[in-house]
């Protein structure tokens, strides 16, 4: 899930800036001749600050499948770092400290260590470390490749909006305009991230801290009928600082498709016989049951949703055909004479990188070269409407664009889920990382950066996310069961189903389930359709979300909506409140637990038991 917060911010002009230039376009900002930019310190720190984002996206997508952009946090607190040292820094300092770090936070998703990864993981493949880590920096880096010529049509001339790139630029200008403010906001994230560490750090001892047992502790019936349908209490502090971030929408949404999953549709699976295993049993417990129907939700709405932006494919596809894809030939680029990306850069990075991506794909999964060329081809064409979608919208479609791919792989290759899984994989990391960087890009144009010197920051988050991401997916795969209740991995399970529904069939599904799987498709399809209604839009529930909420447990759901009603009670209250530190506060509590969690996993590692 791609960063949608937007923070409200001013953009007064820093004293280093000039008057507009006329041709200046939508640029907010305009250098001093000479101004520091790629320097070492601003790298470093980006590479180190998105890596903590990057290994903290790890542990909470395999919880709900979701992972968080890492820009604003990077910005923030790469501004706060050097603040803190006493060190001065210029505004282009921290445009590159954020592309760094936006770059390694993203590697959680664009490695597919949240999705792809952990399906072939389910489907019985191991993947040395020496593998992971190659296969993880050929796929990324074909994405910041397939991204490059397109800058100059939707930044420089179409300008598109792309609002979490326009959101990073404002909070770049807002911090030095108030430095003090910064500083308070980076010292709130820091202080959430504590607390929520050494609450995670507590229930690893006391596991009664982080769900506490009411139903044993009250003997009513009810309560604990319901805990063993997942609705118990439970106070992660990650899931319920994303309460913050993901809206009442998203939240509502979990809720409802909680309630019709785990109180309707599960227990009416068990009583007809259809799941009549344990309930939390993914081979013939409602679990596995309701798998199917909340896959088809979350497919059915993506390929609806995709198939409704058809202007979006027509207008990306088209705007290819007119971009002459030649970086720094107009006039509001920066004017540093090394500031634009040769051509020669970004195809002959893209084919080094098609033909690594072949040689692991080959050597890891016996996928035959031709058919990884075509995933990369694909992969080219989806990464397009993904930098389009970003930019409009600042959704990217990652989901939605791996299952056209293995829709197209179920017909080229059909019964290699290995194929399937992994070759929408390909395209799932060009999505990710080419709308990644096009945010990247936008922050830069809109403070006269030079996008070469982005390139190469970009490229060094890359780097570093790997290094980070791949030891600590393994961590905590060893520590913990994949699917389990530590780690339910929704978007796991979600690309593993269509895999083996491809591969095998509706022979894959159990009993009855075919029904479900029917009417979620029609409700899936449906919700597209009615968010095109202006009167019922806000009213509209996420499919997508309702689809996730039949995976995980719902007690995952109930923790989000806690902090979405927290986030509701402080915005009534202190309304400027909410406005500066909403996404500081979510932020620390989701990277407290994230980082923790490790530690956790370590200690599991090691034989530490619980006190109690």
């Amino acid at each position: 899930m791609s960063e949608t917060h937007t923070t409200a911010a001013t953009t007064p002009t820093p004293a280093a800036a000039t008057a507009p230039a006329p041709e200046a376009g939508d640029q907010k900002y305009f250098p001093a001749p000479g101004e520091a930019q790629l320097t070492v310190r601003a790298v470093v720190v980006g590479c180190l600050v998105g890596s903590v984002v990057a290994c903290t996206n790890i542990y909470i997508g395999l919880k709900i499948g979701w992972t968080f952009g890492a820009s604003i946090v990077s910005a923030v607190l790469g501004f706060a770092v050097f603040r803190m040292l006493g060190k001065g820094m210029t505004v282009l300092e921290i445009n590159i400290t954020q592309t760094a770090g936006s770059a390694a936070g993203a590697m959680a998703s664009a490695a597919g260590l949240v999705a792809a990864i952990p399906a072939m993981h389910l489907l019985g493949y191991k993947i040395s470390w020496t593998g992971l880590t190659l296969w993880s920096l050929s796929v990324a880096f074909l994405g910041v490749f397939f991204a490059v010529p397109l800058r100059r049509q939707v930044v420089v001339i179409d300008k598109l909006r792309f609002p979490t790139g326009t959101a990073t630029a404002e909070t770049i200008l807002a911090m030095f305009s108030d430095a003090g403010e910064a500083l308070k906001k980076a010292k709130v994230l820091i202080y959430a991230g504590l607390a929520a560490g050494l609450f995670t750090l507590g229930f690893h001892f006391i596991p009664q801290l982080e769900s506490p047992p009411i139903y044993k502790w009250v003997d009513i019936a009810a309560l604990t009928l319901a805990a063993s349908w997942g609705f118990k209490l439970y106070l992660g502090p990650s899931l319920f600082g994303a309460g913050f971030l993901i809206g009442p929408r998203v939240s509502l949404s979990l809720l409802l498709g909680a309630l019709v999953a785990w109180v309707v549709m599960g227990p009416m699976a068990q009583e007809q016989g259809w799941a009549p295993g344990k309930i939390m049993s993914y081979k013939d417990g409602a679990r596995g049951w309701l798998l199917w129907p909340g896959v088809a939700l979350m497919v059915s709405e993506a390929l609806t949703s995709l198939a409704l932006s058809w202007k979006t494919f027509v207008r990306a596809l088209t705007m290819t055909a007119k971009s002459s894809g030649a970086e720094g030939d107009s006039a509001d680029d920066s004017s540093d004479d090394d500031s634009h990306i040769p051509n020669s850069w970004w195809m002959g990075g893209l084919a080094a990188g098609s033909v690594l991506t072949c040689i692991i794909a080959y050597y890891l999964f016996d996928i035959p070269p031709y058919l990884t060329l075509i995933a990369v081809a694909l992969s080219s064409i989806l990464s397009i409407v993904a930098v389009r979608s970003v930019g409009e919208t600042d959704i990217n479609p990652i989901g939605g664009m791996g299952k056209v791919t293995q829709l197209v792989y179920g017909g080229i290759a059909p019964g290699a889920m290995s194929t399937n899984l992994m070759a929408a994989a390909i395209t799932g990391a060009g999505a990710s990382q080419a709308g990644d960087m096009m945010q990247d890009l936008k922050t830069g144009h809109l403070l006269g950066a030079s996008p070469r010197k982005q390139f190469f920051a970009q490229l060094a988050g890359i780097c570093a996310g790997v290094l980070f991401v791949v030891p600590v997916y393994a961590l905590f795969t060893t520590s913990y069961e994949i699917g389990g209740e530590k780690l339910p991995a929704p978007a796991a399970f979600a690309w593993k189903a269509m895999a083996e529904l491809l591969a095998k069939g509706f022979d894959a599904l159990p009993p009855h389930a075919i029904e479900a799987v029917i009417g979620a498709c029609l409700v899936g399809i449906a919700v597209p359709f009615l968010r095109k209604i202006p009167a019922i839009a806000k009213w509209v529930p996420s499919g997508l979300a309702m689809g996730i909420a039949f995976i995980i447990p719902a007690y995952y759901s109930l923790v989000m909506v806690y902090g979405m009603i927290a986030w509701l009670i402080w915005k009534k209250v202190s309304p400027q409140g909410v406005e500066k530190y909403n996404f500081a506060l979510a932020s620390g509590l989701v990277a407290g637990e994230g980082l923790m969690g490790i530690v956790n996993a370590v200690l599991t590692i090691l034989g530490v038991q619980p006190l109690t």
